[in-house]
């Protein structure tokens, strides 16, 4: 039945980005990987919402910045650090290599470089020092549900225009096709929780995650020719990055 199908579309999005535990029946094929890419928006949202939840009890306990930092910390753990390991890959590669196939080599490389390590440094550090000065304003639960639904959908949409890399040896499984239908339905049900902002921080936002889009798939297009798991790892982080920028920006943070 149809709608057993989407729920299996679900849970195998909810296994493949996170580390909930999802029924030991649930199968498995490479088409349902492809089908479950239109519910990594909603995936986000949950996780947000677990880093909402840490944030909005914690901050009741402790100060804002230890807040933040427990509901960072839980997500990454929600996730396996999933995004987190990409966004180390690309840096190195793309810091490290020279040529297309000495990038896709670094990439697969399971040690992390200065490049790795200076990036997430980096993106890591300006998350938290974003979401604190977002506590002010009250919009640190907001800028955590935004911000980890709409950067996976900004991370999906590359599965539409730009072609996968298949990589010799070993590599994780991937999400590497969403038709237009499944873009939508993501598109839509990321699109309701703008609600959550006011119309102006919403407008910076969707453009600025649209000047990042079209920039990065540019980017991917002129070193690499193409996507791989990792680059579109780093692409969540990236977005959910500028989004708690955006914020901190419009709201004087």
């Amino acid at each position: 039945m149809e709608w057993r199908r989407e729920r299996d579309l679900f849970l195998t999005a909810v296994m493949f980005l996170t580390r909930i535990p999802v029924p030991r029946s649930l199968p498995y094929d490479a088409d349902l990987l492809n089908g479950s890419a239109r519910y990594f928006p909603l995936v986000g949202l949950l996780v947000g919402v677990v880093g909402a939840v840490v944030y909005g009890v914690s901050v009741y306990l402790w100060s804002p910045a230890l807040a933040v930092l427990l509901s960072m910390a839980v997500t990454i753990l929600l996730t396996g650090a999933f995004h987190e390991d990409g966004l180390a890959d690309t840096c190195d590669g793309m810091g490290g290599g020279r040529d297309r196939d000495r990038v896709l080599a670094i990439m697969k490389d399971s040690r992390v470089g200065t490049y790795g390590l200076v990036g997430l440094g980096l993106v890591l550090g300006g998350k938290f020092l974003a979401l604190e000065s977002l506590d002010t304003a009250g919009l640190v639960i907001p800028a955590l549900l935004v911000g980890h639904m709409w950067s996976r959908l900004v991370s999906v949409s590359y599965l539409l225009d730009l072609p996968y890399l298949r990589e010799d040896g070993k590599s994780k499984p991937l999400a590497t096709q969403m038709n237009r239908g499944s873009h939508r339905f993501a598109l839509i049900s990321a699109a309701i929780l703008l609600l959550v902002l006011t119309p102006w921080q919403s407008a910076c936002v969707l453009l600025a995650l649209l000047f990042f889009r079209y920039w990065y798939a540019y980017y991917l297009k002129r070193r690499l020719g193409g996507y791989t798991g990792d680059t579109l790892g780093a692409a969540q982080q990236f977005s959910e990055l500028l989004i708690y920028l955006v914020l901190a920006a419009v709201t004087g943070g």
